[in-house]
Formats: C-alpha cells, structure tokens, sequence
C-alpha cells in the first residue's frame, strides 16, 4: 500500500545528499529511504541526516534497498556520472543511460506505484528514456526540468528590476540546457508586462540586458562548476519544491520534464513545459502561447533532443 509521506532517494552523490537534507527541511516525509551503489555511502548519509532529526521532524531516515522502494509515494533518481568543467549536458547522455537503465529494472522489479522524478542529467532525455524503459504511465514519470533555470530567471530578473522575486513571473521552457529559452512574451511582475516595469523602473533599453540575463541563466551551471566542482543547492531546493506540489496535492503549475504527446505538435521526447503538479504526477501539460520566435526556438531546441535520443537508439544503448 502506498505511503504518501515515503520518499526515496536514489544516489547519494553531492546532488541525492542536498536533496535529502533539503526534503528533510520541509517536514513532509516521515520516512526516507537513501540508496547508492555505494552502500556505505548511503548509511553515512543516513547517519548524518538523523543527527540533525531533533532539529527537524520525526522521520524514519534509513540506507536501505530497492524492496524499499515498494510503498514510497515517490521515488528521486539523481545516479549519474558528473558533469565535467565546459560538458554540456548532453555530453552525459551515454553513461547516464546505461546508470538509468541498471536502476530502472530494480524499481519495475517492486510493486512500486509512486511518482518518478528523475534529476540526473540530460534529465530530459533521461526521463524519457525513464518512462520508455519503465512503461509507467506518462503522468507518473516526471523530470526536474527547468524548475532551476526558472528559479534563476526570476533571481536574475529581480535583482536587474529591484523587485521581490517571487513577484516575477517568468518561465525557462525546452531542454535543461543549451537549446532553453526564456518566454520573455509572457514574462510580467505582478501583471505588469515586462517591457512596462522596465520602464517603470527607468530602464528604457532593457532588451541588451534580457538577453545577458537569459546567457547568464543558461550559462549558470557551466559558471558554478567551473568554480565548486558541482551543482547542488539550487537543485535540491527547486526538487522540494516539486515535491510539496506532489505530496500536498497543490495543483500548482512548474516547468518540469514530461513526455509530450502533442503538446505544441511534438511527441515522442520528453520536455520541460509548463504542467499542473499534484497526487497523480502531472495532471495536465499546459501549451502556453508562445510568440513566433519562441516557438520556433521551441521546436528548434525539440529537434536537438530528438536528434539526440535517434542517435542514443542508433548506437543499440536499448
């Protein structure tokens, strides 16, 4: 019987670590599984974890297997080799796949009816890949998306604007990664269009500086790894944040990855778009009007991914 308040991580790197410790915070679970290959690794962070709990919340925070797996509501895959200093993403896919499908199995193999977040990345074509191998429902196997790049946005735009960011509305839709694009034609604070507050707060030519802030969110993580080695906080916060919207059934609308059956003429790939989140995963793809160029740029960053999930299938990494 499904646990609503059982969470499972899988992969306990720099990533599982600050996922845990972030879902920790929340108070949302009472019990959380950790795996990793390593499975020393796991039981440190585990340990680690449930020294802070007096702190916290009564959880049942344990290392344990993937029979473990079985009741949880949902379950976070972030196994994955590393992103290396000037890697794209999609540089990844090859040894990320095969982690992927070593793990898939292990979870199909339980009874498990939960919800499946993949992190690792490319995590669009990851969670594709995820839901292919894994044949559960479309609505049940969700990719992080670009809940961070949008998160990075609204940080950006709010410091360029000098606003609260949580009264930014704005949304990074596509491919987490290169091929991304910021929906500038829907983008407004507090309803107020974007290009109006811009010159509410005297900045008459604005549009130079959205474009160094939509390079400076699409060229975030190369910047952080190029600094610390790894991306960790930032993700582990916009995961929480996807979890709340699952567990607390909030119905709320983020950007994450979902396998598209026609949602702006495409299918067959997964992408980050806009999607309402509750118990059931995704509940309904919204199609956003984009303006032309935007869609265009969709389209564009859809065909890279599609290029790169035939060239995955090409090479026989089934």
């Amino acid at each position: 019987m499904l646990n609503p308040r059982k969470v499972a991580v899988i992969g306990c790197g720099f990533v599982g670590a600050s996922i845990a410790f972030s879902l920790m915070q929340t108070r949302l679970f009472s019990e959380m599984v950790l795996l990793d290959a390593n499975q020393a690794k796991a039981e440190g962070e585990a340990m680690d974890l449930s020294h802070g709990l007096p702190y916290a919340s009564e959880m049942d925070l344990y290392a344990g297997t993937y029979q473990d797996l079985a009741d949880s509501a949902l379950t976070i895959i972030t196994a994955g080799a590393n992103q290396k200093p000037g890697e794209s993403r999609l540089n990844l896919i090859e040894r990320n796949v095969k982690i992927l499908q070593a793990i898939i199995p292990q979870i199909t193999a339980t009874s498990f009816e939960g919800i499946l977040m993949v992190v690792s990345n490319p995590v669009d074509i990851l969670t594709y890949e995820a839901q292919r191998i894994s044949g559960y429902p479309i609505h049940r196997v969700i990719g992080s998306g670009t809940v961070l790049d949008t998160a990075r946005l609204k940080y950006l735009l709010s410091r360029f604007l000098k606003v609260d960011s949580r009264n930014v509305h704005a949304m990074i839709i596509g491919e987490h990664g290169d091929s991304e694009l910021a929906v500038w034609s829907r983008t407004n604070i507090s309803g107020i269009d974007l290009a109006d507050f811009c010159k509410i707060r005297g900045h008459q030519n604005y549009e130079a500086e959205m474009e160094h802030i939509y390079k400076e969110v699409r060229n975030s993580a190369y910047e952080i790894i190029s600094r610390k080695g790894a991306t960790y906080y930032g993700i582990a916060m916009a995961v929480a944040r996807i979890a709340e919207c699952i567990v607390l059934d909030q119905q709320a609308v983020l950007p994450v990855s979902t396998v598209l059956q026609g949602t702006y003429g495409l299918k067959d790939l997964a992408l980050s778009i806009p999607a309402v989140l509750g118990k059931d995963g995704v509940e309904h793809v919204l199609e956003t009007p984009l303006s032309e160029v935007e869609l265009q740029e969709l389209h564009a960053s859809a065909r890279q991914l599609q290029q790169v999930i035939q060239d995955l299938h090409a090479k026989n990494l089934d």
